[in-house]
């Protein structure tokens, strides 16, 4: 089939295809394209219309999803989010995913660990995807400000939505979806209790966001700040491994 890749081997055709459009983003560019025509056809206000026509188009370019390779090793965290690597710090987990809930559901240990934030522009895949493969054990929404995502605090002030995965061996690893000044939905895949592939769909954002990665204790990040990433496919990590590693800025 033409757009279709067999092996890794050569066999197979390969042509540029359109990304899928996720359904949130298909109502909304509908709704958009719909007004668009009115304005256009029906009442003739290009003024009106034409804007509308350029939104409709803008909106099913945002909530495009196209699909990824994801690295098959097993000791790799992958980025859940396409964007640009703004920072990489120390600092404890969050707070949520650190109590006992009173449910019995698996936690992050207190301490020290690696968090990578990732920022998503407009112009960006907002589609995230799980890190690591797993049992899902907390979804945690918390209601909060629209502070800009790519400042520090918006970890702790802006409306976020917190996720758990365990892996099959005991190692978590937590991520937080969070939402940006123009951002005013996240919206939710996944629940606990559901069984994750490394790399699966577990959300969304709409418009502009950025996605906190929280790496078990003893692990390095692979990445650097400046650095752009994307969901599925670049690995953030490898469990266990540490150690700087260095670039070239360009």
């Amino acid at each position: 089939m033409a757009g279709e890749i067999l092996d890794n081997k050569g066999r197979g055709e390969a042509e540029w295809e359109w990304p899928a459009i996720h359904p949130e983003g298909r109502k909304l560019g509908l709704i958009a394209a719909g007004l668009s025509a009115f304005f256009l056809l029906i009442v003739g206000w290009g003024i009106i219309g034409w804007p509308l026509a350029l939104a409709s188009a803008g909106i099913f370019a945002f909530f495009r999803d196209p699909e990824r390779v994801v690295p098959q090793t097993d000791n790799v965290i992958l980025s859940p989010a396409d964007g640009i690597v703004t920072l990489i710090t120390e600092t404890q987990p969050p707070f949520e995913l650190q109590i006992d809930d009173g449910t019995g559901a698996a936690c992050l240990p207190s301490g020290m660990v690696t968090r990578v934030s990732i920022f998503m522009s407009v112009f960006d895949v907002h589609i995230n995807r799980t890190p690591v493969g797993g049992t899902v054990r907390r979804v945690v929404y918390i209601p909060g400000r629209a502070i800009s995502a790519q400042l520090d605090k918006a970890s702790e002030e802006n409306e976020r939505q917190h996720i758990l995965v365990e892996r099959s061996d005991g190692i978590r690893v937590g991520f937080t979806q969070i939402a940006g000044l123009v951002a005013r939905r996240i919206v939710p895949f996944v629940k606990p209790g559901d069984i994750l592939a490394k790399g699966q769909r577990v959300g969304l954002i709409r418009f502009g966001s950025r996605v906190d990665v929280y790496l078990p204790a003893g692990t390095d990040a692979r990445v650097m700040t400046g650095q752009r990433v994307v969901a599925g496919e670049t690995v953030l990590a490898e469990i266990g491994m540490r150690g700087l590693i260095e670039g070239i800025s360009q």
